[in-house]
């Protein structure tokens, strides 16, 4: 080829050099293509391969492989007072029959959240080997149980809702003195009280007091005794850990609707239907605190000049941020309208490869 290029016209030369690199020109693009197709098919086996093993695991009748499909989840709603809860709860007894799983309320001696040792024991045997009454939903007054610690690797699935702190307190304080519209006839601990919850702040009354605050700490902080110190800062932190790491959702009672919606999503076995019922059931707000006054501004910035108002406002700060966060990466707004996003991964290069 040497001799032939040395005895080639300069002509002739030049047209060998670019028709050699049109050829590579040619073959790299073919390369590419071919590149491009490999990778089409290789998408669309797996794609077919993953089908097979839904359909695989669908042979029973089921439809998705889903969270809480096993008969042997448990969820658990340790309830703050005053967030909703009972509406949300509402919810829960309406579709149980529909969705085929059973709710259980965890009525606890004078509401006290705290179990003692041997009722913790009780409590996490009766939820983990109580066979007939799973799937179950949970729901009580109670603080956060780590059942990790009772030696148990498969936990229940933690839930929750909370609120402004002081909003929550209002609702709280009005609560015991007027009940509401779910039992009116019912005689609370305080009735006959009439003093405004402003006029209880402007005479430093207990019932209004910044301790009455520290609730929504200690409830998902747990059982222990640090937990129940008012202004604890070490309470906040285990708080907010615990709501990361063993909570699979916490929304806030100001977006219930779609705390309610992200659970239809998650666990469908559970909430299929949830968000609908929400929306148009008759139980919505079923339960409306009666003969609630707004506070006043100067009642509302005397209790935010309170250590323990911050602590509890930063972890309701803190709850909403993530709730929003999670949110954000689940649903789209359309026409102001909330839409859960489809899927969106898929699985591909399955290794090795089916027969």
């Amino acid at each position: 080829m040497g001799l032939l290029r040395i005895m080639m016209p300069p002509k002739f030369q030049l047209l060998a050099v670019l028709a050699f690199g049109v050829a590579m020109l040619f073959l790299e693009n073919q390369v590419q293509k071919l590149e491009e197709s490999r990778g089409k098919l290789e998408r669309a086996i797996a794609r077919h391969e993953v089908r097979e093993i839904e359909q695989r695991h669908t042979m029973d009748g089921t439809k998705d492989v889903v969270l809480d499909e096993s008969d042997d989840v448990v969820i658990i709603y340790n309830r703050v007072p005053k967030t909703a809860s009972t509406s949300f709860t509402n919810i829960a007894y309406d579709l149980c029959g529909k969705n085929k799983y059973h709710v259980l309320h965890i009525n606890t001696t004078k509401n006290n959240p705290v179990m003692s040792l041997q009722d913790q024991v009780r409590f996490v045997k009766n939820v983990t080997s109580w066979k007939e009454m799973k799937p179950g939903f949970y729901h009580g007054h109670v603080a956060f149980l780590d059942f990790a610690k009772f030696g148990l690797k498969k936990k229940p699935i933690y839930i929750n809702v909370i609120r402004d702190p002081i909003e929550r307190l209002v609702s709280y304080y009005y609560f015991l003195r007027f009940g509401d519209d779910y039992r009116p006839g019912l005689r609370r601990r305080k009735q006959g009280d009439k003093k405004t919850f402003d006029e209880c702040v402007s005479s430093a009354g207990s019932d209004c007091a910044a301790e009455k605050l520290w609730l929504q700490i200690p409830f998902f902080c747990g059982h222990n005794s640090e937990c129940w110190n008012v202004g604890s800062r070490w309470a906040l932190e285990q708080a907010k850990y615990n709501l990361i790491n063993e909570y699979l959702l916490v929304g806030v009672t100001e977006e219930l609707e779609d705390f309610i919606m992200m659970l239809e999503a998650a666990l469908p076995s559970f909430f299929r239907g949830a968000a609908e019922l929400y929306r148009t059931g008759k139980k919505s707000h079923l339960r409306k605190t009666s003969e609630k006054k707004p506070p006043t501004k100067e009642s509302i910035a005397k209790l935010q000049q309170s250590d323990i108002w911050k602590m509890e406002n930063e972890f309701y700060e803190f709850a909403l941020e993530q709730f929003q966060f999670i949110r954000a990466h689940a649903v789209r707004e359309k026409d102001g309208e909330l839409y859960l996003l489809a899927q969106n991964f898929f699985y591909e290069k399955i290794y090795p490869k089916m027969n």
